[in-house]
């Protein structure tokens, strides 16, 4: 324990004093005379807070270093190349009007991040970065490169999945990103401007935002269920695809994208989705969405009221010979849980419903007349409406 002392003192007093101190210091810290007595953790908040406010890293960490190398080994760069045809010269030209306009193609390279996700040499990574590729190739972080083949794509949260052939691989630990807490650490590694194996560090600045929060409006229709983890970490261009992780050096992100009106705004997708789509990304290269036959609307405050529903979804169509209308569920119900998961709003819903698995039965809760039942569905192939 170091003390200051802010005077001078006479050496006898001072002798005393200090005497006194060290015996002071050296006595447990107790709220009782019982030297067994538990200590407080220095940890602990103070009189008047929150009990019940869940604290998940209550310093800030001593350094990443212990993460960064647990993860680097798992982060690999990503460079594509593709032939593009550039656009026709406007203007009057006797040479094109006479023999046509020339054909122009050049190569158009571009490059991104990615990270090992098991030894059979499977990687995550961006749709938009290999998006038209003829060439992609992949560079560990033992410099070795190597070709890569796309296995499957979900355009919609801008995922892909890639394949190398590659010993002595190593794959990323898997976290659960419904476990993040917003104000939690991260910390983001990728090829930014070519930079390899550039390290950030940041904290989850929110959750749930999606492509009109991001000002993607291209991607703001595709469907899904869009739910991107906002991070300060610093992100750029090249850091596309890139792994986001915890403290303990476990994935919970992908890095997708940059807020293009302000600095500090990042944006990846949670690891759940993209743990929930590999099965079918390996199997079908796309996620064929499954189809629940109804239709419906977020929950308000008046049906919230009216049917004792906390949250939840309202069923406002039932579509003829859907999966819905034959397993007895019906206009009006709430539909409050999906598989034991919580439904917040009808994009959710449509989430969990598209990647179910066509062919699999699901447990519904809903709330009809102010109680609560669970009905079974076997969702179907989404036909064309």
């Amino acid at each position: 324990m170091r003390l200051s002392l802010g005077v001078v003192l006479n050496p006898t007093v001072a002798l005393a004093g200090l005497l006194l101190l060290s015996l002071v210091a050296c006595r447990p810290i107790a709220t009782s005379d019982d030297p067994t007595a538990p200590r407080p953790s220095p940890l602990s908040g103070t009189s008047g807070q929150n009990e019940n406010v869940k604290v998940v890293y209550p310093n800030v960490p001593g350094s990443f270093v212990a993460t960064t190398k647990k993860v680097k080994p798992s982060v690999v760069n990503i460079f594509t190349a593709a032939v593009v045809s550039d656009q026709p010269r406007s203007g009057f030209s006797l040479f094109e009007d006479l023999f046509g306009r020339p054909h122009r193609e050049r190569i158009q390279r571009s490059l991104g991040s990615g990270f090992i996700i098991d030894a059979q040499g499977y990687i995550f990574t961006n749709y938009h970065v290999i998006r038209g590729a003829q060439q992609i190739v992949v560079q560990l972080a033992d410099k070795r490169q190597i070709p890569a083949i796309p296995v499957g794509i979900e355009p919609g949260i801008d995922a892909a999945l890639l394949h190398i052939d590659a010993d002595k691989l190593a794959p990323i630990e898997m976290g659960d990103s419904d476990l993040l807490e917003v104000g939690e650490w991260v910390m983001a590694i990728g090829n930014p401007f070519g930079l390899s194996h550039t390290v950030t560090a940041g904290i989850v600045s929110a959750k749930g935002r999606n492509w009109h929060d991001i000002g993607n409006q291209s991607n703001a229709d595709d469907g899904g269920y869009q739910n991107f983890i906002q991070t300060d970490a610093s992100i750029n261009p090249g850091n596309s695809g890139g792994p986001l992780v915890n403290v303990s050096g476990e994935v919970v992100g992908m890095n997708t994208a940059i807020s293009a009106e302000g600095q500090g705004i990042g944006f990846a997708v949670p690891i759940n989705m993209l743990k929930t789509i590999l099965p079918q990304l390996k199997r079908s290269g796309r996620v064929l969405p499954a189809w629940l036959g109804v239709g419906i609307r977020d929950l308000d405050e008046r049906i919230s009221q009216l049917t004792n529903a906390p949250n939840g979804v309202v069923i406002t169509e039932l579509y003829k010979d859907g999966p819905a209308s034959k397993s007895g569920l019906q206009v009006g119900d709430v539909i409050v849980k999906f598989n034991g998961q919580e439904i917040t709003d009808s994009s959710m819903l449509a989430w969990l419903t598209a990647t179910a698995g066509i062919g699999n039965t699901v447990l519904l809760e809903i709330k009809r007349d102010r109680n609560t039942q669970k009905i079974e569905v076997e969702v179907q192939a989404k036909p064309f409406l």
